[in-house]
């Protein structure tokens, strides 16, 4: 059965160290697989999730000691927002500060109480508190209590130009439906997702244009539940759209295809199979340095420049 969704978030940070000291301890996520990036192997690809590691929790990070800082512009992500309890707002305006995090009051936003902040490298980040969930399992060793502990992603914000043609994308092919409009955002929504179910759209015509680095996100994965759910949707893609992705890329944990949509974000379409629990137990995810096996020879050079993470 496909559940609709996004998949999970990608994005560029600076130096491995600070970035897992923020997402680990400040906002208490799993480190869910600790490899490399199979492009730039002297390069960490840091994995964070829930407590399953499951399709709509996963924040994924490609950090460079030395990178530029990005700039936030019209095509590229402009918030990825994870959702917590209703009553966990408080708790979490008070860690932020606690931690010295830049963050903005709480607003509104379609009648949900969202609280702003960005991460070490500017990132654009958000809590929202969504009623009903509290039931739902949270990582329990992050040291945040259980309580108000984040339960994957709500969704992202996109900026874009005009929200039609990525908002086409997103409803023929990816499943989800406009479900309401306030300002300039559009929303729309995959019915049945548990989680990762929202993707905002921002209107803002005549923005400069983004350039990726320290704190942009690189792209967007949607769910598919199988090969064969991912060559459907490239298929509407093709036809319905005119669009053509890249070949398939075997991931290790999931297996994508690529493309810039309209609005020119970068959109992957990631498999929910194999998993990430492929190739170490699900008990023990990102304890140890994994390495798909077209790098597993060279783990003595690539282990001595990686930098330290503890």
């Amino acid at each position: 059965m496909q559940i609709n969704g996004i998949h999970h978030v990608t994005a560029i940070a600076g130096p491995a160290r600070r970035n897992l000291e923020f997402y680990g301890r400040v906002l208490g996520l799993r480190l869910v697989k600790k490899t490399v990036n199979f492009d730039d192997p002297g390069t960490y690809h840091l994995y964070y999730g829930d407590a399953a590691a499951a399709p709509g929790s996963i924040l994924t990070f490609f950090p460079w000691e030395h990178a530029a800082q990005g700039r936030l512009g019209v095509g590229e992500t402009q918030e990825t927002v994870f959702r917590v309890p209703e009553g966990a707002i408080g708790y979490w305006a008070h860690r932020l500060v606690e931690h010295g995090v830049p963050h903005d009051v709480p607003v509104k936003r379609f009648g949900e109480t969202v609280l702003a902040f960005r991460d070490p490298d500017g990132m654009r980040l958000s809590v929202v508190g969504v009623p009903g969930i509290e039931a739902e399992p949270a990582w329990a060793e992050g040291g945040i209590p259980v309580e108000h502990a984040i339960r994957g992603f709500h969704g992202v914000s996109l900026l874009v130009a005009d929200a039609a043609p990525t908002g086409a994308i997103l409803s023929d092919v990816f499943g989800f439906r406009e479900i309401g409009r306030e300002e300039t955002l559009v929303r729309y929504r995959a019915d049945g997702a548990p989680m990762g179910d929202v993707v905002d759209l921002r209107v803002a015509g005549g923005f400069l244009p983004a350039r990726q680095g320290a704190g942009s996100v690189h792209h967007i994965a949607f769910r598919a539940a199988d090969d064969a759910a991912q060559e459907e949707m490239v298929r509407k893609l093709a036809e319905n759209h005119g669009i053509r992705t890249t070949e398939q890329r075997d991931r290790n944990y999931f297996r994508s295809v690529y493309f810039r949509e309209p609005g020119h974000v970068l959109f992957e379409i990631a498999t929910d199979v194999p998993g990430f629990a492929v190739d170490e137990p699900a008990d023990s995810l990102g304890q140890a340095l994994k390495l798909p096996p077209g790098l597993e020879a060279q783990r003595a050079r690539i282990e001595a420049v990686l930098p330290a993470l503890a």
